[in-house]
C-alpha cells in the first residue's frame, strides 16, 4: 500500500550554509510503529507494535507490511540489519527473535528463556545478533546465530533495554535505572553507572567519536560513555523532553526524538544541542530515530506515521502556501544547477512527478501544476535536481474540501459527498447548512472519502431555493464546505 503524504515544515539552520526540513508519512493503518533500521535493499524497515507486523518504507513513500509468524500475541519492537542480508527483530510479547528477507519472508524463533520479553536488538561483530530482554528477575543478554541458535548470558542489574555494538568490539546495552553495560562476544560483562539513580536510560547508539551516546528519558539528559568508562552527560534545554532515540546522523553530530514535546534533537560531539519542533505537533509521538542509506534521517511516530529528515540544499517555495485538493500552485525555485531538470513530487523522494522544470542559468526555475490529496494540516514537497541532487523543501497546508454530485437540482435530489484535505482516520459529521446533521462518514488514511465509502443524502424537502452550504466538521475543528444551489 502506498502512504498518503509528506508532512511538516522547514525548519531552522544548521548553520549558515544548511537547513533541515521534516516530513511525514502517514501509514495507512493503525500501526504504531517502534523500532525503524537501513535495510540493504534501500529501504527503511520500521516495526509495528499493533498490528503485530514488520513495515518497509522506500525513499518514495511506498510502504509493504509483513504479518509476524507468532501463533499468540504478537508485539515487535527493536529491528536492525544482520549479516545475512536480511533483517532482525525482537517480538516482545511473542517471546521470540524474528527474521524478515527483504523480499518480505518471516521466520520467528522463541526465545529459550520464559516470559523473557526482548525489546532491543543489534548486530555484533561476531556475526550474531545481539538482544536485550525485559526481565523482572535479572540483567540477562541473548544472542541468536543467523541459523537460530541461541546463547544466554546473564548479567547484573535489573532488565536491559537498547543494544548497540561500539567501537571496541563489545556490545553496549542500557539498564533504565541507573546503569550502561558492556558484554564481550565471549559473555564477558562490565558496568557502569550514572551519576543520578533513576535517569531513565532509553536508546544507545555508537557515536562518530568512538564513544556512546545514550538518552535519559527521567533526567532529561543527553549521556556520552567511551569505552574506557568515562561518563559525561549534557541537560536538553526543553524540560521534560520525553527523551527516547537516539542514532549518529550524516552531519557528524547525534539525534535524538523528544516525544515529549514532539521535537527532533540534534547534539554535536562537543555538546551543543539544539531543537527543532515538528509542527503537526498535536499529531505527533516521535519514538526512535535512524540513519539513511540516502544521507536522510528517519524516525517512527505513534501516531501512525513515519518521519524523515531532510538536508535542504536548495531553496524552493510554493504559491499560494494553503489551499484545496487541486488547487492552482506555482512552485519557484533557485540555488539548483544551470539548466537542470528540476522533479518535484507528490510525496517522497521517487514518487510519482508532480510537476518539472528546467533551470534557468542561474539555476532558478519555477513550474504550475495542482495540489494533490493531503490529510489536514501542514505538508512538505521536495524539489530535486537530476543531476546535482540538490534538495530543496516547500510548505504547503492543506485545508479540507468537499465535492457535491449533482451541485444543483430540486428537493429530493440525492446527492453523493465527496471529502478531501481532511485528518487520516478521522469521523466527519456532514451537515445541511451547518444545522441539520445529515450523517457521519471516515476518512481514510489521505484524508479522503470517495469512490465507494462517499457519502449521500437527500435534499431535505423544505430546502429553500438557491445557494444552501453543505458542511463536514471533525474534532479538530476542521470544515469543509460544498454547495448545492435549490433549484
Amino acid at each position: 500500500m502506498r502512504l498518503a503524504v509528506l508532512l511538516l515544515v522547514t525548519l531552522p539552520a544548521i548553520s549558515l550554509a544548511q537547513q533541515i526540513a521534516i516530513g511525514e508519512y502517514v501509514l495507512p493503518t493503525n500501526a504504531s510503529p517502534y523500532g525503524i533500521t537501513a535495510g540493504p535493499d534501500g529501504a527503511m524497515w520500521f516495526t509495528e507494535n499493533y498490528n503485530a507486523a514488520i513495515g518497509r518504507i522506500a525513499r518514495s513513500g511506498a510502504i509493504s507490511a509483513y504479518i509476524t509468524t507468532s501463533t499468540g500475541p504478537s508485539s515487535p519492537y527493536g529491528i536492525a540489519a544482520g549479516p545475512d542480508g536480511a533483517l532482525w527483530f525482537a517480538d516482545y510479547a511473542g517471546n521470540a527473535i524474528g527474521r524478515v528477507t527483504t523480499s518480505g519472508a518471516v521466520t520467528e524463533y522463541p526465545v529459550p528463556v520464559p516470559n523473557a520479553l526482548p525489546t532491543g536488538i543489534a548486530g555484533g561483530p561476531d556475526g550474531r545478533m545481539w538482544f536485550t530482554m525485559s526481565l523482572d528477575s535479572g540483567a540477562v543478554i541473548g544472542a541468536i546465530t543467523t541459523a537460530g541458535a541461541f546463547t544466554i548470558y546473564q548479567a547484573q542489574g535489573n532488565y536491559t533495554n537498547s543494544i548497540t555494538a561500539g567501537s571496541d568490539g563489545a556490545l553496549w546495552y542500557t539498564c533504565p535505572s541507573c546503569e550502561i553495560q558492556r558484554i564481550t562476544t565471549s559473555g564477558v560483562y562490565s558496568y557502569y553507572d550514572l551519576p543520578l539513580q533513576d535517569a531513565g536510560l532509553e536508546a544507545i547508539t555508537a557515536g562518530p567519536d568512538g564513544a556512546l551516546w545514550f538518552t535519559e528519558f527521567a533526567a532529561n539528559q543527553i549521556g556520552r560513555i567511551t569505552t574506557g568508562g568515562a561518563i559525561t552527560e549534557y541537560p536538553v534545554p526543553t524540560a521534560n523532553s520525553g527523551l527516547m532515540g537516539i542514532t549518529a546522523g550524516p552531519d557528524g553530530a547525534l539525534w535524538f526524538t523528544e516525544s515529549a514535546v514532539k521535537q527532533i534533537g540534534r547534539i554535536t560531539t562537543s555538546g551543543t544541542v539544539t531543537e527543532y519542533p515538528i509542527p503537526a505537533a498535536s499529531y505527533s509521538l516521535p519514538n526512535q530515530i535512524g540513519a539513511g542509506p540516502d544521507g536522510t534521517l528517519w524516525f517512527t511516530d505513534s501516531y501512525s506515521r513515519i518521519g524523515e529528515v531532510f538536508f535542504v540544499t536548495a531553496n524552493l517555495t510554493v504559491s499560494p502556501p494553503s489551499g484545496y485538493y487541486t488547487s492552482h500552485l506555482t512552485f519557484a525555485g533557485s540555488g539548483y544547477a544551470p539548466n537542470e531538470n528540476v522533479r518535484i513530487y507528490y510525496q517522497g523522494v521517487g514518487s510519482n512527478v508532480l510537476a518539472s522544470a528546467t533551470a534557468d542559468a542561474t539555476g532558478s526555475f519555477t513550474a504550475t501544476a495542482q495540489a494533490p490529496q493531503s490529510p489536514y494540516g501542514p505538508r512538505l514537497f521536495l524539489g530535486v535536481g537530476q543531476s546535482s541532487g540538490k534538495l530543496g523543501a516547500a510548505n504547503f497546508s492543506m485545508a479540507p474540501h468537499l465535492v457535491l454530485s449533482p451541485n444543483s437540482g430540486p428537493p429530493g435530489t440525492i446527492v453523493t459527498v465527496e471529502g478531501y484535505g481532511f485528518g487520516s482516520f478521522e469521523d466527519v459529521r456532514v451537515y445541511w447548512k451547518g444545522l441539520a446533521s445529515l450523517g457521519l462518514v471516515v476518512t481514510n488514511a489521505g484524508g479522503t472519502f470517495n469512490g465507494s465509502p462517499a457519502f449521500t443524502f437527500t435534499v431535505p424537502s423544505d430546502a429553500q431555493s438557491g445557494a444552501n452550504v453543505v458542511v463536514g466538521h471533525v474534532a479538530s475543528e476542521a470544515l469543509g464546505v460544498g454547495v448545492f444551489t435549490v433549484q
